[in-house]
């Protein structure tokens, strides 16, 4: 009773708001009010996972299979803000939100038995601890509650890399060709993977990524980000 009382007390005082309109929240909302996730730009790419600009951008780097992006990625957009927030506000709620919310449009267009496991593009470890969370982590959480498919960690990132925010396509891919590996300790052999990050620009981290994994005898990666576009 003395919790509840506590919570209400902190409610009161601290009142949850939603990331994007700041308006309070009610109950039954987490993050985000139902008014901003009806306006967020949902891309529908899980309506052709096979025919658009990700796969587009992927072909001929790696084995195309479905490739998907929540949002639309806009400067000063709502996707923007969201990124920002998840990324450098600590705000890990952010992607596990935006996760369950993808993972339920996923769920209801019939992706459940897709996957095997769900596996995020691994931060280094001097990286995360420094930020105290994977962002790509969280969105994956959200999506495995919403999809009923376990989060693996089965890549690891072997080197820091500088920032890829001023590279060319082909200077990031060649910034990240050996930084990734497979966990020893996890099994990916004929398993179907569902890759996540929280965005997509070059796609030069996700190739990667997607190439070690089939090398390693994965049966299919098919990719999923938060968000993507063309003016990042």
């Amino acid at each position: 009773m003395y919790s509840k009382i506590f919570e209400d007390f902190l409610a009161l005082v601290f009142p949850k708001t939603c990331c994007l309109c700041k308006r309070s929240l009610f109950d039954f909302e987490d993050q985000l009010c139902k008014i901003c996730i009806a306006a967020l730009p949902v891309t529908n790419y899980h309506l052709r996972p096979q025919n658009n600009e990700l796969v587009t951008k992927i072909m001929g780097l790696t084995k195309p299979n479905l490739a998907m992006s929540f949002l639309r990625f806009s400067k000063k957009g709502a996707s923007q803000i969201l990124l920002h927030q998840l990324k450098y506000k600590n705000k890990p709620e952010i992607g596990v939100e935006l996760g369950r919310l993808y993972g339920n449009i996923l769920y209801q267009n019939g992706f459940s038995n897709n996957w095997d496991q769900i596996t995020p593009v691994p931060l280094h470890p001097l990286k995360q601890k420094i930020r105290g969370y994977n962002q790509s982590e969280q969105f994956a959480i959200g999506l495995s509650e919403a999809l009923d498919i376990p989060v693996v960690l089965s890549l690891i990132r072997k080197q820091f890399t500088e920032t890829q925010t001023k590279k060319s396509r082909l200077q990031r891919i060649e910034n990240v060709a050996e930084v990734f590996d497979v966990d020893l300790m996890k099994d990916v052999n004929g398993k179907r993977l569902l890759l996540v990050d929280d965005v997509m620009t070059t796609g030069a981290t996700l190739i990667t990524c997607a190439n070690v994994l089939l090398e390693k005898g994965c049966q299919l990666v098919d990719l999923a980000v938060i968000a993507a576009g063309k003016n990042q």
